[in-house]
């Protein structure tokens, strides 16, 4: 699933894919910023290491689990 996550005082997103499910994305954020941690990590399907810190989270937009379809629609 495609993560976009926005940065405060940035102006670009950053945009990854990962294998983990919507609702474990959204609980490894919500703990986070509940238990106060400076930051979050997630890891994308590359195996890449992403390192956010909590204050700087404007927002998280967490993409759907279906498959994109190819071709054209009639």
């Amino acid at each position: 699933m495609e993560i976009r996550i926005g940065i405060a005082n940035t102006a670009r997103e950053l945009n990854f894919e990962s294998a983990q499910s919507a609702d474990a994305v959204a609980q490894a954020v919500t703990t986070a910023l509940e238990s106060g941690q400076s930051a979050v990590s997630f890891v994308d399907v590359k195996g890449n290491t992403y390192i956010v810190p909590t204050a700087g989270i404007a927002f998280i937009e967490v993409g759907t689990e279906e498959s994109r379809r190819v071709g054209f629609v009639a």
